[in-house]
């Protein structure tokens, strides 16, 4: 296994004549996004994750949030030239800014199925801003053609701070300074917006990015060198303590989502870091993505005492053929860590090539067993740059881009090629027949969370080390009040299902014997509430209510302010 810190740019790469006075322009594609138009946006791929590929059948109790551009705003963070970041604007509003200001260099961020919107965006910045160099990355770079479909000066493969460094004549080996990130907003489920005080939040942490693992659907595996690299920010599990402290100081926070791949594979880099905390009494909590292996290179034991609360975890299928999860029984891997109140998202691969009309459902089958807290599923999608779009492509299976063009190509609709054994519209039903068996069996997922927490306050509680009571103290202080309701309110939504209603009564139960005459009360006053929202929720969900989320305007130096309607606009709360 071979990694780097910061990916080295080609020797050949240009300079920009203004070098760090350069007034620079960061952007997302434009919105809105929930909604089938011209430009890619589609009404089944919100610009909401879970939303869109986890909780997309639960209705009223989906969990909503979005997150912010996060590469764009590491980008802005570790350049010294006057910088704005402009994230989810509307197309007005991406016109007003490159009309109204100058730009030397206009940087767009994009996925492959907002490749429209990146074209419309370079044709903009050419009208309003001819003398302004583009610069288009993120996974949208990993489409072959892309120079010929999109007028831009640069196309960006891969870790762009380092990148854009030396374009903009920065110190490219200077150490890394971390943006402090939400790790999302907007929260609400059941009808409520969650709290966002200081502190309830999750600060987001970047201590990598890429997977060495390499499988060969993963296109952020191969977008950051493949399998058997990957690029580290912080090399050391001292490194990362010094800027989790920064974070916690800065933010108010003690929970952290971290964004690297396989956190726990750099096994020296986690042990020093547990070192660390337990030194200085550091009792935070840890959300997490993982290998199935990764997670077995570690007792129970250090992952609780790290503060591992919640991890993200492929779960493709009984048979597949994938070194992170051979030897390993993850439906027993998933109950163990449940049982030491670590809540668990699964992750299930629709239509992989040994899936027939025959036994996909056992497939299903399969995943829904696990009774995971969160389950995605997503479709086998060869996407650009993935070993498993170069096979497609030299077999002669890959679909055109008029028989599936890039808006559709996101994992949650169709195959953009041709499967041995599935027909055209097939992987469309199965996928949705994943999400709603996974529903119907075991429940809404922020249901499932209430379990999970309740078996980690149970056994850790009254722990000896008071970092790990502290924790569990902590994740678990809306138990008695807020989950004894929802609680208490989904037993009467599900009242007509026999099988939901037993399930949620049963976990009701375990509520009020633990918390007693407090349960009790909040259930009587707190459940009749929250049964209203449900309710308020659904109907307008039936109306086909979306979300989308705000402009974020982020600018530093040498920036006309927009006009005070602007400013308030940008600046207004989500509306619920």
């Amino acid at each position: 296994m071979t990694t780097s810190t910061l990916a080295a740019p080609s020797s050949l790469q240009p300079l920009h004549p203004s070098g760090s006075g350069a007034r620079v322009l960061l952007s997302s594609v434009f919105g809105p996004f929930a909604q089938d138009d011209e430009y890619g946006s589609r009404a089944i791929n919100p610009m909401e994750l879970y939303h869109n590929q986890v909780t997309r059948v639960q209705g009223a109790f989906s969990v909503r949030m979005f997150h912010r551009s996060w590469g764009l705003m590491l980008i802005r963070e570790n350049i010294d030239a006057p910088c704005t970041l402009l994230d989810f604007p509307t197309l007005d509003r991406f016109v007003e800014e490159i009309r109204s200001n100058q730009y030397d260099v206009v940087g767009i961020g994009a996925i492959q199925p907002n490749v429209l919107k990146v074209q419309k965006m370079c044709e903009l910045v050419r009208q309003f801003l001819p003398e302004a160099s583009i610069v288009v990355g993120g996974h949208v770079a990993n489409i072959p053609d892309l120079d010929s479909r999109i007028d831009a000066d640069h196309i960006v493969k891969g870790e762009g701070v380092r990148w854009m460094r030396q374009y903009l004549g920065d110190d490219v080996d200077r150490p890394i300074r971390h943006p402090c990130i939400l790790s999302g907003f907007g929260a609400r489920t059941m009808g409520i917006a969650l709290s966002k005080k200081p502190g309830d939040v999750a600060a987001t942490l970047i201590p990598s990015v890429g997977c060495p693992m390499g499988c060969n659907f993963c296109a952020t595996s191969a977008m950051f060198g493949g399998k058997g690299h990957c690029v580290h920010f912080f090399e050391t599990g001292d490194e990362l303590f010094e800027v989790m402290c920064e974070l916690e100081a800065a933010m108010k926070v003690r929970a952290f989502f971290v964004m690297d791949e396989n956190f726990l594979l750099y096994r020296a880099r986690v042990l020093r870091l547990l070192e660390l905390m337990e030194e200085n009494g550091k009792s935070w909590a840890f959300y997490i993505f993982s290998s199935a292996n990764a997670l077995r290179k570690y007792t129970i034991d250090q992952l609780v005492a790290l503060g591992v609360s919640w991890v993200w975890m492929g779960l493709e299928g009984d048979h597949a053929n994938y070194t992170k999860l051979r030897g390993t029984d993850t439906r027993k891997l998933v109950r163990e860590l449940q049982s030491h109140g670590i809540r668990v998202l699964g992750s299930t691969i629709i239509g992989l090539e040994d899936h027939t009309p025959d036994n996909i459902d056992d497939a299903i089958e399969y995943a829904v067993e696990h009774d995971a807290d969160f389950h995605q599923f997503m479709l086998y999608t060869p996407v650009p740059g993935t070993p498993l779009y170069a096979e497609h492509e030299a077999k002669g299976t890959l679909l055109g881009s008029d028989e599936v063009p890039e808006a559709d190509a996101h994992g949650q609709l169709r195959f953009r090629h041709i499967h041995p054994y599935l027909e055209k519209g097939q992987e469309t039903a199965a996928l949705l027949r994943a999400f709603t068996r996974d529903f119907r069996v075991n429940g809404p997922s922020v249901l499932r969370i209430a379990r999970t927490m309740l078996q980690g306050w149970q056994r850790y509680k009254d722990h000896a080390d008071r970092r790990i009571r502290e924790r569990f103290r902590w994740e678990t202080r809306d138990l008695r009040l807020g989950w004894t309701s929802a609680l208490w309110a989904s037993r009467r939504w599900f009242r007509k299902d026999p099988v939901l209603r037993k399930k949620i009564s049963m976990l009701f139960k375990d509520f009020r014997n633990e918390f007693g005459l407090g349960a009790r009360l909040a259930a009587s006053v707190g459940g009749r509430v929250l049964l209203h929202r449900l309710r308020k929720e659904a109907r307008r969900l039936r109306k086909g209510w979306t979300y989308e989320p705000p402009t974020f305007y982020d600018t530093r130096e040498l920036h006309v302010v927009p006009a005070n309607s602007q400013r308030r606009a940008e600046r207004r709360n989500l509306r619920y």
